[in-house]
């Protein structure tokens, strides 16, 4: 069964918790004593609806605020396909919660409420999904049983959101508008009979339609090797395989390939998936390779095709999202992890920091604090190999960790 990755961004009261739960209630995927609790907390309240917001926040400073502070992860499931949803926080404070949630997310839902229409929020969680190259973005415009159900306060809105889509530059992304009452359930799982001015597919119907394989963005081929299989058996006594994930494209039997970073050329020589072999692998597989040739390869190495090199430096440039509460600034030295590879990082240059509501970026800018956005360089102790973000979401990211203190200080998007 196919699994979609979604992750959901709205401002305070824009029903985002509540959309959610109404999902998985109109999908039958509340369990029964989790249904029972809502309609007692929905009654205890004095609420005549019940209040599906609980089915997602689960910190009690969430449920005491009617708020979402961390990332959760909500599961379900239909006939066709398995949900994971990540449930983003969408406050200013909680930026670098919103870029955990959606940077391992396929398709994004951006929550506006039809009464507020286009706010500050809104350009911050449509740049956000920008910067990690979300392909898939519906724009839910919510509580349109707040607005009459009218068809004209939703073209405003539209208009007003296209504005923000005329900024951006990522061409490939798709933007899909749908009018909902999360509360009532109109448009998200269920067909609206109060707006028969909509033609448009249900949020659950365009989730549905939407084909796992497209959300991901194509490009080179890249095979990361996590593990280097010698069983040492009689049976598989000479036999050593890689095993790993490819990324951006197809990799098939007998294609030229370069091993990194050693640059050592040979050519693929089986493809297994456990016990079956395969003449191709698709992008996005997990399998075992061998090649022709008895070459030196370990984790953290990369196998690409030979006409189809990365960028092999000992430095670069990146879009850093700081998450730690130790200002970053320069000089400071941070383990980078670019996939399973791990190399030493000084920070070099702090260009800029980047105002995430599109209106440009400060300069001057001598440290970088939780929550903030910038273009930042670095000097690595050996070369890595990378693509840009924009042309390899996968090889194009990675994250810095405080040496001291083991934790994730930020995430990059290597420009």
């Amino acid at each position: 069964m196919e699994v979609l990755k979604i992750a959901t961004a709205g401002s305070v009261d824009d029903g985002k918790s509540t959309l959610i739960g109404r999902l998985l209630y109109d999908t039958k995927s509340l369990t029964s004593d989790k249904l029972e609790a809502i309609e007692r907390s929905s009654k205890q309240k004095g609420y005549d609806y019940l209040d599906f917001s609980l089915a997602t926040d689960g910190l009690v400073a969430e449920r005491e605020q009617g708020i979402t502070i961390d990332v959760a992860h909500i599961y379900f499931s239909t006939a066709t396909k398995s949900y994971i949803i990540a449930d983003t926080p969408g406050h200013v404070e909680y930026t670098r919660n919103m870029v955990t949630g959606a940077s391992t997310s396929q398709v994004a839902i951006i929550l506006i409420d039809a009464r507020h229409g286009v706010i500050e929020q809104t350009f911050r969680h449509f740049f956000i999904n920008n910067l990690l190259r979300i392909k898939d973005v519906i724009v839910a415009v919510n509580k349109m049983d707040l607005v009459d159900f009218s068809e004209e306060r939703y073209n405003e809105i539209k208009a007003d959101f296209q504005k923000l889509v005329d900024k951006s530059d990522y061409e490939d992304q798709s933007i899909t508008f749908i009018p909902v009452s999360a509360l009532k359930g109109d448009n998200v799982v269920e067909k609206s009979t109060s707006m028969n001015w909509f033609k448009g597919q249900t949020l659950l119907e365009h989730l549905e339609k939407i084909d796992t394989k497209d959300v991901y963005n194509r490009g080179r081929v890249r095979f990361p090797v996590q593990y280097v299989i010698r069983p040492k058996t009689d049976e598989f006594h000479d036999y050593r395989g890689y095993a790993g994930k490819v990324y951006g494209g197809e990799i098939k039997v007998g294609d030229e390939v370069v091993v990194l970073p050693s640059e050592t050329r040979s050519k693929v020589k089986e493809i297994y998936f456990y016990d079956k072999k395969f003449e191709t692998a698709a992008r996005r597989s997990s399998i075992t390779l061998t090649l022709e040739d008895n070459v030196n390869v370990s984790r953290g190495d990369m196998i690409v095709k030979f006409d189809e090199l990365p960028k092999i430096q000992k430095q670069l440039t990146a879009t850093i999202s700081w998450m730690d509460a130790k200002d970053l600034v320069t000089g400071s030295k941070y383990v980078l992890q670019h996939g399973v590879h791990k190399v030493l990082a000084k920070v070099s240059t702090i260009h800029h920091k980047i105002e995430t509501d599109f209106s440009g970026v400060i300069k001057d800018v001598s440290s970088l604090r939780m929550n903030d956005i910038a273009s930042v360089s670095f000097q690595l102790n050996k070369p890595i190999f990378f693509d840009s973000f924009k042309d390899h979401r996968t090889n194009g990211a990675f994250i810095l960790i405080d040496p001291q203190t083991n934790n994730t200080a930020g995430a990059g998007f290597i420009e």
